[in-house]
């Protein structure tokens, strides 16, 4: 039953978008003042855009027994607002006339090999989540509290990436999923052609003059006969028999 409540919070992608939220906002709270940010126009953008990530993961996985496709629009979303904040953080180093780290250097490739855990919680998932979340971030300590800002931006820039390669890799999947199994309007769809079938074979309607199957009333919606009725296969369009209702 948590399960079904709370899917998201198995997800790797929500739980690093939740470490990238909190060290967000721990580096504006710090780093940006009146003299960088008079009018604190950057503090509410950088934290929006964060609390954007983990926001639409959320809601998108939430979506994902009725609507697919706004599973994969938010996903989306969140993805963009990553690409959002990563901006900020390469403007930071940038105005300081700073470079961002080289794939190839030591810094970059120890934050990139750390590693998230595996969410182990089967109950209380919530409270349990919650340190799994926070223990993840202090992985990232070393970096994340160096004191100083261009080591901080440097390693949430490495971050944002990451988690913004993972989050096309779960749209990619996502996208998968429904290609195979459809989304809840198709399936819909299904139930209810199923249902205009079994009632059709109980009226004793015809059969299709082509197949043989069972017909269902359909009306047209367009041409001439726009808002007739008239018999079609059942099987639609493995099969397009018609037939006037006399």
């Amino acid at each position: 039953m948590e399960i079904n409540r709370f899917g998201f919070y198995w997800l790797d992608t929500w739980v690093l978008a939740n470490v990238i939220q909190l060290a967000t906002q721990d580096f504006c709270l710090h780093y940006l003042n009146r003299a960088n940010d008079p009018c604190g126009r950057q503090f509410d953008q950088m934290t929006q855009a964060a609390r954007s990530a983990p926001a639409n993961i959320s809601e998108g996985n939430s979506r994902h027994s009725t609507s697919r496709e706004t599973e994969m629009k938010l996903t989306d979303v969140a993805r963009a607002s990553l690409a959002e904040l990563a901006n900020y953080y390469l403007n930071w180093l940038l105005r300081q006339e700073r470079i961002p780290w080289s794939i190839h250097s030591s810094e970059y490739q120890a934050v990139s090999q750390i590693h998230l855990d595996r969410p182990t919680y089967s109950d209380d998932v919530q409270h349990k989540s919650s340190i799994h979340i926070l223990v993840q971030k202090h992985k990232f300590d070393q970096w994340l509290n160096s004191g100083d800002s261009f080591i901080t931006a440097n390693c949430l820039l490495v971050l944002c990436n990451r988690l913004i390669l993972m989050l096309g890799r779960q749209i990619e999947r996502q996208l998968e999923s429904f290609k195979a199994e459809g989304g809840f309007t198709e399936g819909l769809t299904a139930e209810r052609l199923a249902y205009r079938t079994q009632q059709s074979i109980q009226s004793d309607s015809p059969t299709c003059p082509r197949c043989g199957k069972p017909m269902i009333k359909r009306m047209a919606k367009k041409g001439i006969n726009s808002g007739k009725e008239f018999w079609s296969y059942s099987g639609y369009p493995e099969c397009n028999g018609t037939m006037n209702i006399t």
